[in-house]
């Protein structure tokens, strides 16, 4: 038998390494989570003592000011009693104490990010959508600011798929708040007319910006992606595999107007991912077909009869919702039941 060095501690220490390494990461992100709980807490805490000193007393704009100063003074190696944070966590405490339902998520995001939503965000719905969106996929701040800029809350509640019928409960909420209505690249350099090849290329180029605009949660697993079934080649413009979700998701780019046949297309695939690709621990294969223009009305027929998990949204190299899709969100007892269910 091979005796065991200092240098060569044998095949089971990788696995050793392996597991202590995973420990001390779920470690730091439980002490992490932890640490971030209690500052919120404590904002929330600053901010409503202040609220209720100065409704109770009159106090004006000085006593904020006179207040970070001394905390500063007193606690000289803690960063957050500026003049501003202060404002802020006053606002916080007022914007959100008349709401039971967000108060016990704002502790579980960031600081940074509450503020962004805060900021950005008035309504208590959208506000609710992007907080518990940040909490489940793990957004940056940047993502997150990202996402509320290019409207992620109207897209992905307008968006239309057929996954009511196609996918279990527990998967339907997430993936139809992954799949959004309307993607924003407002990344690319392309002019209004351009091919599909030219469109796929200009995406793979820019890679990051592409993943980030899908909602930051995707992987990206190629182009072109090749297929061999019963001797003949097919290609799937892009294959991305959706970390939360556990499951690859075929992208079809398109230049014109949604099409039905297009729904059978992606069928194929989809079916040819699911024997020959997906893995046995993984989840039904999601297709996105992407095109630059889309009937709502003829999407809604072409998906009704449709077997596999599919979504059918549109493109723009600008920021804009279409004006005539502001008015058409659900209500909001739907949108509060679509978001209780990101965390099934």
């Amino acid at each position: 038998m091979k005796e065991l060095t200092k240098n060569n501690p044998g095949p089971d220490y990788a696995h050793l390494l392996a597991e202590v390494k995973e420990r001390v990461r779920s470690a730091q992100y439980a002490a992490l989570k932890a640490v971030n709980a209690e500052l919120v807490r404590l904002y929330w805490d600053i901010g409503r003592m202040i609220a209720e000193r100065q409704e109770k007393s009159g106090w004006g704009r000085s006593v904020v000011e006179n207040l970070s100063k001394d905390l500063r003074q007193e606690f000289p190696g803690v960063s957050g009693f500026s003049v501003q944070n202060l404002w802020y966590m006053r606002q916080f405490y007022l914007e959100y104490s008349g709401h039971e339902k967000l108060q016990p998520l704002v502790g579980e995001i960031a600081w940074a990010h509450n503020l962004a939503i805060m900021s950005k965000c008035k309504d208590p719905l959208e506000r609710e959508f992007y907080i518990r969106m940040t909490r489940k996929f793990g957004w940056s701040k940047n993502v997150l600011i990202h996402q509320i800029d290019n409207q992620s809350y109207e897209k992905s509640l307008l968006g239309q798929t057929n996954f009511d019928q196609t996918l279990t409960p527990e998967l339907r909420a997430q993936a139809k708040l992954a799949v959004k209505d309307e993607y924003t690249f407002d990344f690319l350099e392309l002019g209004e007319e351009h091919g599909e090849r030219e469109l796929e290329r200009a995406l793979i180029a820019r890679i990051e910006d592409f993943l980030r605009a899908m909602g930051g949660m995707f992987a990206f697993m190629g182009s072109q992606y090749r297929l061999e079934i019963d001797g003949e080649e097919f290609f799937i413009d892009l294959l991305l595999f959706h970390r939360r979700l556990r499951c690859l998701v075929a992208i079809e780019l398109k230049i014109g107007k949604f099409r039905p046949e297009f729904v059978g297309k992606m069928q194929f695939y989809l079916t040819a991912l699911d024997r020959q690709v997906r893995q046995e621990d993984e989840n039904p294969s999601i297709g996105i077909i992407l095109c630059k223009e889309k009937s709502r009305t003829i999407v809604e027929y072409t998906l009704h009869d449709a077997r596999k998990p599919i979504g059918v949204a549109t493109y723009e190299i600008t920021r804009t919702l279409p004006k005539e899709l502001k008015g058409q969100l659900p209500q909001p007892e739907e949108i509060a039941a679509l978001l209780e269910g990101i965390e099934k």
